[in-house]
């Protein structure tokens, strides 16, 4: 039997989420080796090298892309990078996995998707929740028929502030508009997004309304939007970022002239179905690694075994509806 080629990867960032994440899949991946990594800081970079045994460190992102033995480079950096290190890599001609969201301005997604298309080179976009066991299987039951025709959609999430988040004269990357592209509906709404546009295809229509309820850092803390989905189905969101702990929420509802249908985003509470039949919570176990399907998934593209959709041209309407909700574009 012919040998699988191993698919010799780059990773450029390499932050406490790779370690967490990203480390643990990859190394379940039989044919895949992590070869270099990438830090502006040169003893961070060494140091992550030397405690997951990767050969090569670089403190220049140029370096890593140019690399002769790199085929494939993972993206995990700020978002305010990630089109230029996608970019730089692409010209490279190297394969891209880059963390979400895919870029900070719906612009630079479609810069991205160029350079994709002009070097066919495939850019994968790290929504990895499309292909975890408990999101397929809210598919599923809708897909079955579980509540009907579905009618509307609603996003509801509601947090309490972080502890970083009283420190204005530190705050986290994330409440930086600069490097995150907004807030923290920058960072968690794509993944809520992108799920909705996998189920009921793309929004084609996004008008928000922001505002800074709780007064500790400039950017929005609480939003509110209206979308419209292609097929005509209307959809809405509410976020707060300032909330007591008491009004906690992660949810999703799917509601249908058959019945409804409720889930969550980020804990992966069971999975909530009210029918005719009754009322069912349905719990649905994630693999402990949960980048792993989709990394095996982007594997298996490029070994030539299946289609990979999760790509920056399927990322791409996501930043689009956040910069309508936030009236960047």
């Amino acid at each position: 039997m012919e040998k699988t080629p191993t698919i010799k990867w780059g990773f450029i960032g390499c932050g406490e989420a790779t370690e967490r994440h990203a480390i643990p899949a990859f190394s379940k991946l039989h044919d895949a080796e992590i070869v270099a990594v990438m830090s502006r800081t040169s003893a961070r970079a060494k140091a992550y090298a030397h405690r997951h045994g990767i050969r090569r460190w670089y403190d220049d992102a140029q370096n890593l892309v140019t690399d002769p033995d790199i085929n494939a480079v993972y993206i995990a950096t700020p978002p305010s990078t990630h089109a230029t290190y996608a970019i730089s890599a692409l010209m490279a001609g190297k394969v891209v996995y880059v963390e979400k969201p895919l870029a900070t301005h719906y612009d630079d997604c479609l810069r991205i998707n160029r350079v994709s298309a002009r070097y066919n080179i495939p850019c994968f976009v790290a929504y990895y929740r499309r292909y975890l066991p408990y999101f397929q299987r809210v598919k599923s039951l809708i897909q079955a028929g579980a509540v009907g025709n579905v009618l509307t959609a609603q996003i509801r999430f509601a947090a309490p502030p972080r502890e970083l988040d009283y420190n204005r004269q530190n705050l986290p990357w994330r409440l930086q508009p600069d490097i995150a592209g907004g807030g923290y509906f920058y960072d968690l709404a794509p993944h809520q997004l992108d799920l909705l546009q996998h189920l009921f295809g793309p929004i084609v229509e996004a008008k928000g309304y922001t505002a800074n309820r709780g007064g500790l850092y400039t950017t929005e803390d609480t939003l509110a939007a209206t979308m419209q989905f292609h097929s005509g189905m209307p959809a809405s969101g509410t976020w707060c970022f300032v909330a007591h702990d008491s009004a906690r929420e992660d949810r999703i509802l799917i509601i249908g002239d058959g019945g409804q249908l409720s889930f969550s985003v980020f804990n992966y509470s069971p999975i909530h179905l009210i029918n005719e039949q009754g009322e069912e919570h349905i719990s649905v176990e994630n693999p402990k690694c949960v980048q792993y399907p989709i990394l095996r998934a982007i594997m298996d593209h490029l070994q030539g075994r299946s289609i990979c959709t999760c790509d920056s041209v399927s990322a791409t309407p996501t930043n689009w509806v956040m910069d309508r909700v936030l009236n960047k574009i």
